[in-house]
């Protein structure tokens, strides 16, 4: 009541109180008196606004215990009113309270009635409520009656006036609903309420909190009885319309949340928040025992399959064209959270079955269906393996009933689950091999399954995108030979649409071309103002487009934007095409800047900046685990913003069709930004995403140990693998950061590092092979290795401080994954890890812990501390030892894949260098003796070691040894070593002793007779394939070099082994000469003499070997002659290192015999005394023995000496019988000659030689002695020159015709008519010369080519030639008939070669034909 000036009932009476003293001497006088009052001053409706508690008047004078209650005041006026009225007082107060609320609900400001109350009605409607509540504790209120006047008011009723209602329990909803008549108004203003309660909250004057209790409370009254269960169906048999219509208004508000979702663009921000907002009614904790579970997943199975089938207008050639802009970021985040909710509900198995129901049985939205299975293969991390089983299904009803429905279903989800990268799903092209690929696939059943697949292909060919064609073609479905011609069909059709769609995809890479070369250049590319002029329908209909692409513009002018602003100022763009472009990016910022939420704020960043924001919303998530299952969303809308940072997005499908090995050169130390395969764009994102991932990691462990962080980390390393465009960036980071500055990283960088490394090898079967590159020198190209065994390759212990890097880094690793995946069984671990790993914790934790390389007690378990590894102290020895004594980590190593073996030991060991060792060399000995001695010579062969077998392991060690110098020296930049190990040598010289000593005491057995050693290196060069001729000569060179080093190495008695030949001892050189003649030789530079380290080895092996015989003077006697025949050329590097030889072999000799020389080693002293002194004083040179022996004595000493003048005179000296010698003097010296070309650092100098070689021809012309049958490889008389020509290298025979050539200057005339075969020898030459040069082989030239002031010395190879060919050409006419007489064999292959000298030969050959037919001919007279 607020008459009386305004004041209220109680002020009325509490100021009366306070005034007097109460006239009145009871509560029912007082009442009584009131009631008159109220006669005459009633307002019933403003009566009931005033609940108040009991009045309590206070000040002096008041009367204790006299109480007036408010309550039943306003009782008795609404009973006298109503007795006056004649109507019953329930319904007058009923009819009062509707009053008061539609003046209540019509007092607001605001033109239009909102959902919401503002705070003054608010107060009010609590009163009226209050009244309202105590009339109904009197039963003096009507409610059916209320209900049924509330939809009698002029406005409906405000929603928040409504749900005080049923808030207080006055009337609840249901209640309401039920009394109005009309049931579709009821809905219409339910529904309009709702959406616009939904937009009041998200106004800034909005309250939100109210707003969202509203909307908790109908929601859970809207479901009980929207989606009642037949249990509860007996308990509301009062409601008849209820049901329909809360069904109804969930219906259209769904239709409201889908409308606004195909609208998205189109619809304001603050209709897309309102939708939002009512997204929350989609909680399934809003509910919790409020609804019957069953009620629950009734609503939401019903609100997923209306989704789905809602508004199906999409055909499928719409979905197949468009379901890329399907994936989970590119759909409306409306519809994501929508879907995200209402899967809480469900199983992921139960929502696929949905899913499989709704696409059996409905007409589907594809846009809907597809996005829906994006969302679920994100967010679900069950839904791959599901949505497999699912394809399969459907492709097995496909094939069976030959169902293009199902067909067309499967490869659309294939696809779209596809589209969210390998880190949720398979690429489309492993599904695609898996399903057709071989014989077993549904469509091998016959040739009509067959036919069926092919043609459905076919029918999706028009509407293809170039990826799927791609990987159709590249994979192709298994096809029988005899039905090759169907897929061959298929092809050409496949093939022709990619034709036409070849400009689109040309289009792309010319412009990322052309940005390219304009961000080095800053100058439009040639190319480009060609194709506007010359192919100006390309440029204008494909490439403009291309480059042309709305986007919104960055505040600094980018790349794209200078290129597009400079083809602008060159009017290469028109300018209608150039305003509607500006005009589309116009249009994209002023969308997204109205978009005030935080995830188009995001979107209005640099593509930089976008990622770094989504990467620390990552972060935040992975820190709280209760929103883990928000982490593999927002890694989908990082790999979507990691695509959008090259400028176009990456097409996952496309990146898993290429294979190619990834280049990476891991001697370099920096990754330059023009290396082809590595743009700018990605090293900064590299590190920006490494870093967060190590931030991540560090974060997460901070709460949780690594087997409590759940999948996140390993799905953003697979999201990262599947950007194929990132790996050589990614590849190339870290191998900075392993290999070149490791042991500058933290123990924070390094566990994050190893933990990646882990999780980079958990996704390896994404990253194709890499190609690592070691530097400009290497000898073969880039080796192809696994991802596991990259790490092996980054991973080395060389020195201190990478060993000490090396261990931290593989324990951090061994320990992250063993903790990450505790709970994975012993076979999944095995597969996880990766063996490069392991092995270098089996090399290094027993080198640097002597604890290691004890047996470990079966008790030893000791659990790894997780946080011990990111401890600031951490001793990461400790650490290497805990991990090395788990039980579990033991079992691992009993793993075939995971035991290093001796060879791979001996690899590593190799590589350490000895000054920088972490080991000082004490210790080193002491690991090398347990390592070899104890633990793998006698482990058994199926774990790496050596079955106890001494030789087994020298051969080990020898192969190991020779890989190891062969390979790359990664520290060197691509230098191959050349030398022994010191430390592995000393093992392999005790080995080989040891094994000498057995051999002993087994001589005569068969085993003693074989020599291991020479076996080995035999091994080496047998049958090896190595690609082109120069990469295996070089590499069979250097591989003889090592033989020969590794021979030097050895005690110098192990080049002899000894026999007993009845009851005397013998020794046997048969291996070591083979040796020497099939290989050894050809690696000395000299032609004909070994190198002297060889020569003085084999010599004091010799003298040494000859202690095991009765008689030591006669062996050596023995091996020295038979020398003479088997390995001369042992004879002649005697005879060239004879000055230095001698006192070493006579020391020796007098130190073990302390007799006179052995016969065979007094005649090599008593020729090099007879040549010196034949030299120096004049004395007549003795011929004893073979006659090139003294030659190559006399040569030696003659290349020993300076001059030249006392040498010419000395072959004059020489006696008549000398031939043999003087041509063996002139073999010698052409050999110098072609070493002087060949080898100039040996020292001889080739005009020195030359005169010489010249001196000799001479003085054998002078003689007349026939000398040309030297060069004849076929000669008649093999006694004669045999032995030289075996002696020489076989590059020193190939280059004798360079030699021969040489002489030409100073051949006599009277040599053509002389000698018959000379025109036959030299034609050979000639041939072999030009073979020489047509095939590549080395001619001529030298490593010091220029030096020389003579030009002959190193003249061109077709100068010689050409010379060769004069000198042939000028001496054929001169030679007698009979010299042609023996050269057909040549002719073919001389027209073949030379034509013309061909066609020469068989003018001048035709006259000897007469001649030889008269002969005939006067042999029957």
């Amino acid at each position: 009541m607020a008459g009386l000036g305004g004041r209220t009932w109680r002020d009325l009476l509490a100021g009366r109180a306070r005034k007097r003293k109460s006239a009145f001497g009871s509560g029912a006088e007082l009442q009584e008196a009131a009631l008159r009052l109220l006669d005459h001053h009633q307002n019933l409706n403003d009566l009931l606004l005033e609940v108040e508690d009991s009045i309590k008047p206070g000040g002096q004078g008041v009367v204790e215990h006299q109480e007036v209650s408010s309550e039943s005041f306003i009782v008795s006026v609404l009973q006298e009113q109503a007795s006056r009225l004649g109507v019953p007082t329930a319904i007058l107060a009923a009819k009062n309270a509707v009053t008061n609320i539609e003046r209540i609900c019509q007092a607001s400001a605001s033109p239009s009635q909102v959902p919401l109350l503002n705070v003054d009605q608010r107060k009010r409607l609590s009163c009226l409520l209050q009244t309202v509540k105590d009339l109904l504790a009197n039963n003096v209120f009507c409610r059916s009656l209320f209900c049924q006047e509330i939809w009698k008011m002029k406005d409906p009723p405000v929603l928040e006036a409504v749900w005080h209602l049923h808030r207080a329990d006055i009337v609840g909803l249901g209640e309401l609903l039920e009394s109005n008549p009309a049931a579709p108004a009821v809905v219409e203003w339910l529904c309009s309420s709702l959406c616009g309660l939904c937009e009041q909250a998200e106004e800034p004057s909005g309250d939100a909190e109210l707003a969202g209790r509203v909307l908790s409370d109908f929601a859970i009254v809207l479901l009980q009885n929207g989606f009642q269960q037949t249990s509860q169906l007996g308990r509301k048999l009062e409601f008849k319309k209820v049901p329909y219509i809360c069904h109804g208004v969930l219906q259209r508000m769904l239709t409201w949340v889908l409308d606004a979702v195909g609208k998205e663009k189109q619809e304001d921000v603050s209709t897309l928040q309102a939708v939002r907002f009512w997204l929350n009614v989609f909680s399934v904790s809003l509910y919790k025992s409020a609804v019957h579970p069953d009620s629950l997943q009734q609503f939401f199975r019903h609100t997923l399959t209306e989704v789905l089938t809602y508004n199906p207008l999409l055909k499928v050639s719409d979905a197949i064209h468009m379901q890329k802009e399907w994936s989970f970021t590119r759909t409306c985040s409306l519809l994501t959270t929508l879907y995200r909710k209402l899967f809480v509900a469900f199983s992921a198995k139960e929502l696929i079955c949905q899913l499989q129901q709704v696409l059996e049985t409905r007409e589907v939205n594809w846009q809907h269906v597809l996005s829906c299975v994006s969302t679920l293969v994100v967010c679900q991390a069950e839904a791959e393996q599901l949505f497999k089983d699912l394809l399969s299904h459907l492709l097995i009803k496909a094939f069976e009933n030959y169902d293009m429905e199902n067909m067309i279903t499967a490869f659309l989800i294939a696809r779209q689950a596809a589209l969210e990268g390998p880190a949720v799903f398979m690429p489309y092209s492993e599904w695609f091999k898996a399903s057709f690929g071989n014989a077993g696939g549904h469509h091998g059943s016959s040739k009509k399954a067959l036919v069926f697949l092919f043609e459905f292909l076919s029918e999706l060919v028009p509407f293809e995108a170039a990826p799927y064609l791609k990987v159709h073609i590249m994979y192709p479905p298994f096809v029988p030979t005899k039905h090759r011609s169907i897929l061959l069909e298929y092809i050409t059709l496949a093939k022709t649409r990619l034709a036409d769609l070849k400009p689109q995809g040309q289009a792309l890479r010319d412009v990322e071309k052309a940005l390219q070369i304009f961000e080095n250049t800053r100058k439009i590319p040639t190319s480009v103002i060609e194709a506007s002029i010359f192919r100006r329908p390309y440029y204008t209909s494909w490439f403009l487009p291309a480059l042309l692409r709305p986007r919104v513009l960055p505040r600094t002018p980018d790349v794209r934007m200078a290129f597009i602003d400079s083809l602008k100022r060159a009017d290469k763009i028109p300018s209608n095409l150039y305003s509607t472009y500006m005009q589309a990016c116009r249009a994209m910022k002023e969308k997204m800047l109205q978009d005030e939420s935080e995830v188009e704020t995001r979107h209005s960043k640099e593509p930089v900046e976008q990622l770094r924001a989504e990467l620390a919303q990552l972060r935040m998530l992975l820190v709280d685990q209760a929103k883990y299952e928000d982490v593999p969303a927002q890694i989908a809308v990082i790999s979507d913003r990691l695509a959008s940072v090259s400028g176009h997005s990456s097409d996952a499908i496309e990146a898993a069709t290429l294979n190619s090995p990834i280049q990476v050169d891991v001697s370099a130390p920096g990754l330059e930004p023009c290396h082809q395969s590595v743009g700018t764009i990605w090293l900064g994102v590299v590190d920006l995403l490494l870093t967060s991932f190590c931030q991540n990691l560090i974060a997460a462990s901070y709460f949780n140990p690594p087997d409590r962080q759940g999948p996140c980390l390993s799905l953003f390393v697979k999201m990262m693998c599947g950007h194929r465009n990132l790996l050589p960036a990614l590849l190339g980071r870290l191998c900075q950061l392993i290999y070149h500055q490791g042991p500058s990283l933290n123990d924070a960088h390094i566990l994050g590092l190893a933990a990646f490394v882990i999780h980079l090898s958990e996704s390896r079967a994404l990253i194709p092979e890499v190609e690592a590159s070691f530097g400009m020198s290497q000898p073969v190209p880039g080796k192809v290795l696994s991802v596991s065994e990259y790490w092996n390759c980054l991973l080395v212990c060389r020195t201190e401080e990478s060993f000490a890097f090396c261990m931290r880094f593989c324990t951090a690793a061994a320990s992250y994954l063993m903790c990450k995946f505790s709970s994975y069984s012993h076979e999944d671990l095995c597969a996880l890890l990766p063996p490069s790993l392991v092995k270098k914790l089996q090399y290094i934790v027993p080198r640097l812990c002597l604890e290691a390389r004890g047996i470990l007690c079966e008790e030893a378990k000791t659990d790894l501390i997780w946080n011990s590894l990111s401890c600031p102290s951490l001793n990461y020895k400790r650490a290497s030892l805990c991990l090395w004594k788990q039980a579990r980590f033991q079992e691992l190593l009993k793993e075939k894949a995971f035991q290093l073996s001796f060879r791979e030991w001996l690899l590593l060991e190799l590589e350490v260098y000895p000054e920088k060792d972490i080991l000082s060399a004490l210790e080193r000995q002491d690991f090398h003796y347990w390592a070899i001695y104890q633990w793998y010579l006698p482990a058994p062969s199926a774990s790496g070691g050596c079955d106890g077998d001494l030789e087994k392991a020298c051969g080990i060690i020898i192969n190991t040894v020779l890989d190891s110098s062969q390979r790359l020296d990664l520290g060197s930049y691509g230098q191959s070593k050349m030398s022994v190990s010191p430390d592995i040598l000393c093992k392999l010289q005790e080995m080989v002793l040891e094994l000498g000593c057995r051999r002993k005491l087994l001589s005569g057995c068969v085993d003693a007779q074989r020599h291991f050693l020479f076996e080995i290196l035999q091994e080496r060069l047998k049958d090896r394939k190595h690609g082109s001729a120069l990469g295996e000569q070089l590499w069979r060179q250097q591989e003889l070099l090592l033989h020969r080093r590794i021979l030097v190495g050895l005690p110098a008695s192990a080049l002899i082994m000894t026999f007993r030949k009845g009851k005397k001892t013998m020794l046997d050189c048969e291996d070591f000469f083979n040796f020497v003649n099939s290989e050894l030789k050809n690696v000395c530079s000299r032609g004909y003499a070994l190198s002297y380290d060889i020569t003085a080895h084999f010599f004091r092996g010799l003298l040494n070997a000859s202690l095991d015989c009765e008689e030591s003077a006669e062996g050596v006697n023995d091996v020295l002659t038979a020398c003479q025949t088997k390995c001369p050329i042992v004879l002649l590097s005697a005879a060239l290192w004879w000055p230095r030889l001698e006192p070493v072999l006579c020391s020796q000799w007098k130190r073990l015999f302390g007799a006179p020389l052995a016969e065979e080693l007094e005649r090599l002293r008593e020729w090099q005394s007879s040549a010196s002194s034949f030299l120096s004083s004049g004395v007549v040179f003795p011929l004893s023995g073979p006659p090139w022996i003294s030659a190559a004595f006399l040569h030696c000493t003659v290349q020993q000496q300076s001059s030249r003048g006392r040498e010419r005179s000395a072959l004059k000296r020489l006696g008549t019988d000398t031939e043999q010698l003087l041509v063996s003097l002139l073999f010698f010296s052409l050999l110098d000659l072609i070493s002087a070309k060949i080898a100039p650092k040996e020292g001889v100098d080739f005009q020195t030689s030359l005169e010489w070689s010249l001196e000799i021809l001479q003085c054998l012309e002078e003689r007349g002695t026939s000398w040309p049958l030297l060069f004849h490889s076929a000669e008649r008389d093999p006694r004669k020159y045999s032995v030289l020509r075996s002696a020489a290298s076989d590059r020193h025979i190939r280059l004798l015709p360079v030699a021969f050539y040489s002489l030409t200057p100073r051949f006599h005339h009277g040599l053509l008519t002389r000698e018959q075969t000379f025109l036959y020898v030299a034609l050979d030459l000639y041939i072999q010369l030009l073979r020489l040069f047509v095939e590549g082989k080395d001619l001529l030239q030298s490593d010091q080519a220029g030096q020389s002031p003579d030009p002959a010395e190193h003249a061109d190879p077709l100068e010689v030639i050409s010379a060769a060919r004069r000198f042939l050409l000028g001496a054929i006419p001169r030679c007698p008939a009979q010299s042609f007489g023996n050269i057909r064999p040549l002719l073919d292959t001389c027209e073949e070669l030379d034509p013309e000298l061909g066609a020469t030969l068989l003018h001048f050959s035709r006259p000897a034909v007469a001649v030889e037919l008269e002969e005939e001919l006067d042999l029957f007279e």
